[in-house]
């Protein structure tokens, strides 16, 4: 159960001294309860206190790293059912998976292949997370085989996916280092493969069949030390999988511990539609990693599409930084265009402009990730913000001319911009779509 304001107050100090940058504890203790705080605000917690208050308000799932540093998958430490009623915390790393039953040649090009591919969506590059590298053969040789052809080849974070304890031992000798993810203790093997994670300090992937069993694996390999672990039920019906994957992510919220781990689910099936469509659904509930058979680029784009979608914060529009950005290679001629910083009024304005071909500088305003129209009806988008825009992005060094193009949707403004910035106020179409034909008929510098 959480703690109330009230129960939180009992145990700070009552002193109101105002380190914490609060009036007075109780408010503190509002602020903690609610969760715009952490215990560590406050200094002067007693031990005890502060043991207690953090162990109250430690995330219910344990946040688990995959890969080395600078390159690796973080996952877990979610704290809600739903988006809408915070935000999920880490998004879900995708995987493909390559079987050590192909040829040598086959395998290489597969990983270089997948360790290539990106798309630049919203001003970020964005790929494969890691790479599931399967066993299947059975043989130790072909496996260690596969796992040095993904180390030399690939960046990527890895999966590797034995029942062999001594498969796994013969991998790890090498792979120890770029922290993959082992996969998978289950009923027959859980201590041999638990000792490996131990030895090399790394993730262990558990694999029950079904939450009974889950949970009682995890029990005994926590009972045993070892706690950077990531769940697998068995499940691979779909419907099966969604079932269990909204029990664990329940029951991690009600702080049943051995649920309190991320996940791992398989959308492998032989049609790359199906894979696609299954490891959709369990993106959004509530896997924290897909592995899936489909390597198509437009595959792999519609799950990152969606995957953005939904991993983004309800509460924190996605924006662009305030600043000049060139459109091809504009000359001290090129026309000065004003936008908004949300992400998606920028972009649709730059892809626009870049078809005029036409180069030119795009200065989106700080509007707090707003739109055009809801930040102007906001008071965001205003003449005297576009104004210092102007003034402070240092536009005035790269272009001759004093003219500015606003959007449509604000010519209001135009008039009192002008006065305030002694820029030419060009009053440009409504839509974005219309640029190019814009442009092309009105601007002179």
């Amino acid at each position: 159960m959480a703690l109330t304001g009230l129960e939180i107050f009992k145990q700070l100090p009552q002193t109101n001294c105002k380190d914490c940058a609060f009036p007075t504890c109780l408010a503190f203790a509002v602020a903690l309860a609610s969760g715009k705080v952490t215990p560590e605000k406050c200094p002067h917690l007693s031990a005890s206190a502060r043991a207690m208050l953090t162990t109250a308000f430690a995330p219910p799932m344990a946040l688990i790293k995959i890969g080395p540093p600078g390159q690796e998958l973080v996952i877990g430490n979610e704290t809600v059912l739903f988006r809408h009623e915070k935000r999920f915390e880490h998004a879900p790393g995708l995987a493909v998976l390559i079987k050590d039953n192909l040829p040598v040649a086959e395998i290489t090009t597969k990983i270089s292949y997948l360790s290539s591919v990106v798309f630049k969506r919203l001003g970020e590059n964005y790929g494969l997370d890691l790479l599931a590298l399967e066993n299947c053969s059975g043989e130790p040789a072909n496996f260690k085989k596969m796992v040095a052809v993904a180390i030399e080849k690939s960046n990527l974070p890895l999966i590797l996916m034995s029942e062999n304890p001594e498969a796994m031992a013969a991998v790890l000798s090498m792979a120890a280092q770029r922290k993959p993810l082992i996969y998978s203790a289950q009923s027959t093997n859980y201590q041999e493969m638990t000792g490996l994670a131990q030895k090399y300090n790394l993730p262990l992937a558990v694999k029950g069949k079904g939450l009974d069993e889950l949970a009682a694996l995890v029990e005994k390999i926590t009972a045993l030390g070892h706690e950077q672990l990531v769940l697998d039920t068995g499940a691979r019906e779909t419907s099966q999988v969604l079932f269990e994957q909204t029990q664990l992510r329940r029951l991690a919220l009600n702080r049943f511990k051995p649920f309190g781990y991320p996940t791992i689910a398989f959308a492998l099936d032989k049609d790359p539609i199906q894979s696609v469509v299954k490891a959709g659904v369990f993106l959004i509930k509530y896997a924290g990693i897909v592995v899936l058979t489909s390597d198509h680029p437009a595959d792999l784009l519609s799950l990152i599409t969606l995957r953005l979608n939904i991993y983004s914060d309800p509460q924190k529009p996605m924006a662009v930084e305030s600043k000049i950005y060139p459109v091809g290679n504009p000359g001290k001629d090129a026309p000065v265009v004003i936008t908004t910083n949300f992400s998606l009024t920028y972009y649709c304005v730059a892809n626009d402009f870049e078809a005029s071909r036409i180069p030119g500088y795009i200065i989106p305003v700080d509007t707090d990730g707003a739109s055009v129209l809801t930040s102007w009806a906001a008071g965001k988008l205003t003449a005297e913000k576009i104004s210092e825009a102007l003034q402070n992005s240092g536009i005035a060094e790269r272009v001759t001319h004093r003219k500015v193009i606003i959007p449509g949707g604000v010519a209001m403004l135009s008039k009192r911009l002008t006065g305030l910035s002694g820029w030419e106020v060009l009053v440009g179409p409504r839509e974005s779509s219309g640029i190019p034909s814009f442009l092309k008929r009105e601007w002179v510098p």
